[in-house]
């Protein structure tokens, strides 16, 4: 298996974090991911801000419709992976509960 740290996925990188606004991110996203993809990747996230804040298994199971196997991988990497979602939580934490966007 190709190693996920390489010059590509570095390239991709930067190219994200070229994108300064919803607008250009989405149409970015949705050139290069299918929809289900964007989908499936927006429930992850959801599952992370719903784990964050201490909401059951079994509610986000139903809420999110992934599988109790795939928030139990989340809630892993949230708990001990490399700090990406916890990151990514605390930068967005202001600006999802301004939105209304939890729980």
């Amino acid at each position: 298996m190709e190693k996920w740290d390489n010059k590509n996925t570095n390239d991709l990188i930067v190219a994200l974090l070229s994108l300064k606004n919803t607008t250009d991110m989405k149409r970015f996203l949705r050139d290069l991911l299918t929809e289900n993809e964007i989908v499936e990747f927006g429930k992850r996230w959801q599952t992370a801000q719903l784990l964050n804040a201490n909401i059951p298994y079994t509610s986000i199971v139903k809420k999110t419709g992934l599988s109790s196997t795939t928030v139990a991988r989340i809630s892993k990497w949230l708990k001990n992976g490399t700090g990406g979602y916890r990151v990514a939580l605390n930068k967005t934490h202001h600006h999802t509960h301004q939105n209304g966007a939890l729980p």
